[in-house]
């Protein structure tokens, strides 16, 4: 069994949750940060078994999920005590596992970086994703509204019913000028990025002077061309970033920041994952499979512990 540091707990894993992530690292496309586990998986619920000596928070029986830079499809897992937040009275250990990463996801980089206000609008491209699906809850507990883009009918429906103020189906028409129409010709103030791409000119023009773009991931490409003159007539900012990659001292501080202020909503269930499906660890290729076909709505969890 793996022997936690001094400031760590060991969490004998129930639940893992799958995020897009975990399929570039199996591709040797992402590897793991410098000393993390090699074995894929980056957030977990589970039970304390063994605390570090220096840890006051926890201790063994306590149920957690946590958020970890590599290990999670796996028994075991180490983890700062840092990195681990309570399961509320209520919430499922399959539900825990579905957390972790989509709500500091969607915190860094819609709130934090974007800094959306309360009564300003964002638009969250892959709205039926698991931090899509996140994104529009947290938003709409924060007070601004909330557009998406998703690829069917059944995904915008999904979305509309966790409370999307509008939904384009991208499939059906342009989003650009389906959002000048919604927004009067004004366009958004906060854009969520996770396409890439010939997205990222398209975005920009639909960004309100002193918008946000905030750039996560990059499906359709790593490599745009923008129209400088653009950002600089409507002084917009560009950024993006990653969470595995964080220091241990910004995921602590991360955490701390959605302990205080996201989980109550948890505890009151009024925020809750949407999970597609639940697959036995066994079948973690299967699990894969589904999510590389882009066929799920919400997040994807692998089971560990029976």
């Amino acid at each position: 069994m793996l022997v936690p540091a001094v400031d760590e707990v060991l969490i004998k894993i129930y639940a893992a949750g799958v995020n897009r992530a975990d399929i570039l690292q199996r591709q040797g496309k992402y590897p793991p940060p410098p000393g993390s586990s090699d074995i894929i998986g980056m957030e977990v619920s589970g039970e304390v078994v063994v605390v570090g000596k220096d840890v006051r928070r926890w201790k063994v029986g306590d149920k957690v999920c946590a958020l970890l830079s590599g290990g999670g499809y796996a028994e075991y897992a180490r983890v700062s005590e840092d990195h681990c937040l309570p399961v509320p009275l209520g919430l499922s250990m399959l539900e825990a596992a579905a957390l972790p990463e989509a709500l500091m996801t969607v915190w860094a980089n819609i709130f934090e970086a974007g800094a959306l206000q309360a009564n300003e609008t964002t638009l969250v491209h892959g709205g039926s994703s698991g931090i899509g699906t996140i994104a529009i809850q947290m938003v709409k507990l924060l007070g601004s509204k909330i557009f998406v883009t998703v690829g069917n009918e059944d995904k915008a429906e999904a979305c509309r019913q966790l409370g999307a103020d509008f939904v384009i189906n991208y499939n059906k028409e342009d989003f650009v000028e389906a959002l000048r129409r919604q927004t009067l010709g004004q366009g958004v103030d906060v854009i969520l990025d996770m396409v890439g791409g010939d997205y990222l000119g398209r975005n920009l023009s639909i960004l309100r002077p002193q918008g946000r773009h905030v750039s996560i991931a990059f499906q359709s490409g790593r490599m745009a061309s923008v129209d400088l003159f653009e950002i600089m007539r409507k002084r917009l900012v560009l950024t993006g970033s990653t969470l595995r990659s964080r220091v241990k001292e910004e995921k602590t501080r991360l955490i701390r920041e959605i302990e205080t202020k996201i989980w109550p909503f948890v505890a009151l269930r009024k925020l809750k994952p949407l999970i597609y499906r639940v697959f036995p660890i066994k079948d973690t290729a299967e699990a894969h499979k589904v999510m590389e076909s882009g066929v799920h709505i919400g997040k994807i969890v692998l089971e560990v512990t029976v």
